[in-house]
C-alpha cells in the first residue's frame, strides 16, 4: 500500500480515556432515524460501501428544510454531518484523494473504513455507537460515538454529538492534514458538515467577525452558518473542542468543520485517546448574533 509519511507529530499530549462498557453486537449498518419535537429531523447509517463511513443526511429543520448534503458533485466524499479524517498516521479516513508534500493532491490505495461495532438506542432522539476505524485489515482507532437531537424552541433544536477516538493499535499514531503535510489553510479533519449549495453562499459570522477569510482558521466559543431560510450555529461544548481551529467554506461550497490538526499534527499514543464535543443549534429563519448566541448557552448546557 502506497501512503504518505507523516510530518513530525506536536508535542501535545492525549489523555487515557476511561474504560468503556461494550455496546450491544449489532448485525449489519442499519439506519437510525432521529426524532426531536414530535418528528423525525434526521437519517443516520451507511451509505455505498465505497463511502467507508456513517452520515446523518438528511437532517432538517423543524419545519422540514434540509439543511445537509450528500456526495455533491463539488466532493462526492462530502457525507452531511461526519467524523472524518483525512490522515491517521498515513491513512485516509476522509475520502478522495490524499495531499502529498511536494506532490498535491493523489490517488493513493490508502483509504480505511469505520466499521460498526454495535450501537445503542438511548429513545427516539439518541444512540451511542462503537465503531472500528481499520485500514489494511488492522484496527487503528475504536470510536465511541454519541448523538441525540434536543428540542430548544418551536423553531429551533440541537444536534449534540461527541466523540472519543482511541488508538486502538500497538503503535503510537498521530492525525494530520492536509495543512500539516504542505496545503496552508486546508486543515480541516474531525467533525465536518456539509451544507446544501444554494443559489448564493451562506453567510457566516462569529460574535466578534464575520465572513470566510475572517473566521477560517481561528477558534470562537460559536460559529454560525445562515442560508436561504436556515442557520446552523456550531459550538464546541469542552474546552478542548473550544481550542479547535474552524475549518470554513462559504464561497466554494459551503462546509464547517472543528479542526483536530490545524497546523500540527495531534499525536495520539498507544491507549490513549482524543475527546471532543460539538453541539449544533439547527434553526429556521435567519438568526443575529444575539439569538445566535441565545441559543448556543441553551445548547450547550443541554
Amino acid at each position: 500500500m502506497n501512503r504518505p509519511a507523516p510530518d513530525s507529530p506536536a508535542t501535545a499530549s492525549s489523555a487515557t480515556p476511561p474504560a468503556e462498557p461494550e455496546l450491544p453486537e449489532l448485525p449489519g449498518p442499519q439506519p437510525v432515524l432521529l426524532d426531536c419535537a414530535g418528528r423525525t429531523v434526521a437519517r443516520y447509517g451507511f451509505g455505498a460501501a465505497a463511502d467507508g463511513r456513517p452520515r446523518l443526511h438528511p437532517v432538517t429543520t423543524l419545519a422540514g428544510r434540509t439543511v445537509t448534503q450528500e456526495r455533491p458533485a463539488d466532493h462526492r466524499h462530502h457525507l452531511g454531518v461526519s467524523i472524518a479524517v483525512p490522515d491517521v498516521s498515513g491513512r485516509n479516513f476522509w475520502g478522495g484523494r490524499t495531499y502529498v508534500r511536494g506532490q498535491g493532491p493523489t490517488e493513493l490505495d490508502n483509504h480505511g473504513v469505520q466499521r460498526c461495532l454495535g450501537l445503542e438506542r438511548h429513545g427516539p432522539g439518541g444512540f451511542t455507537q462503537s465503531l472500528a476505524w481499520e485500514a489494511d485489515g488492522v484496527e487503528l482507532l475504536r470510536e465511541r460515538r454519541t448523538v441525540k437531537a434536543v428540542e430548544l424552541s418551536t423553531t429551533a433544536w440541537v444536534l449534540d454529538l461527541s466523540f472519543t477516538l482511541t488508538n486502538h493499535s500497538a503503535d503510537d499514531l498521530s492525525v494530520g492534514s492536509p495543512a500539516t503535510n504542505g496545503r496552508p489553510g486546508a486543515g480541516y479533519g474531525g467533525f465536518f458538515w456539509r451544507a446544501p449549495k444554494e443559489a448564493a453562499p451562506p453567510d457566516v459570522f462569529t460574535a466578534g467577525r464575520a465572513g470566510e477569510e475572517a473566521v477560517h482558521g481561528r477558534a470562537a466559543d460559536w460559529l454560525a452558518l445562515a442560508g436561504d431560510g436556515w442557520t446552523l450555529v456550531f459550538a464546541g461544548a469542552s474546552e478542548e473542542t473550544r481550542r479547535d481551529p474552524w475549518f470554513v467554506r462559504t464561497e466554494e461550497y459551503p462546509g464547517v468543520g472543528s479542526s483536530l490538526a490545524a497546523d500540527e499534527r495531534l499525536p495520539v499514543p498507544a491507549g490513549a485517546g482524543v475527546v471532543r464535543r460539538i453541539v449544533t443549534v439547527i434553526a429556521d429563519g435567519r438568526l443575529d448574533r444575539e439569538a445566535a448566541a441565545g441559543y448556543v448557552r441553551r445548547a450547550v448546557t443541554s
